[in-house]
């Protein structure tokens, strides 16, 4: 079982940057990737940023060039780092985990951190 914990959310003007965190807790030497999500108000789950045991991320096309993906396994935390932020990154960002290979397979979530980007 593992467990995620994100924090780092908040209230920000455009322009601006935040960095969520995710720390992790239990059997994770089984989890192979770990990416975050975003739910926007009234828009579908999307992919932000992914990271598979490969270690080379993933983006998704509307954060490219502004976000970075990062984890530290000695310390159990997977982190975005978010620059140029638009009002259009608004949304609840999850951090979620799994032992398969595919973003779309993660078997683990956190409980969401909210972000809201302001004019």
């Amino acid at each position: 079982q593992v467990t995620l914990v994100e924090s780092g959310g908040g209230l920000v003007q455009a322009g601006g940057s935040l960095t969520l965190s995710c720390q992790a807790f239990g059997s994770l030497s089984t989890i192979n990737t770990m990416a975050w999500y975003r739910h926007p108000p009234g828009k579908p789950r999307e992919l932000v940023a992914g990271l598979p045991s490969s270690n080379v991320p993933d983006y998704g096309d509307s954060v490219k060039g502004r976000f970075t993906i990062s984890r530290d396994n000695a310390k159990n935390t997977l982190s975005l780092q978010m620059n140029s932020l638009k009002p259009e990154d608004t949304g609840a960002y999850y951090c979620g985990a799994g032992t398969f290979s595919d973003y779309k397979k993660l078997e683990y979530w956190g409980q969401g951190t909210q972000v809201t980007v302001s004019l």
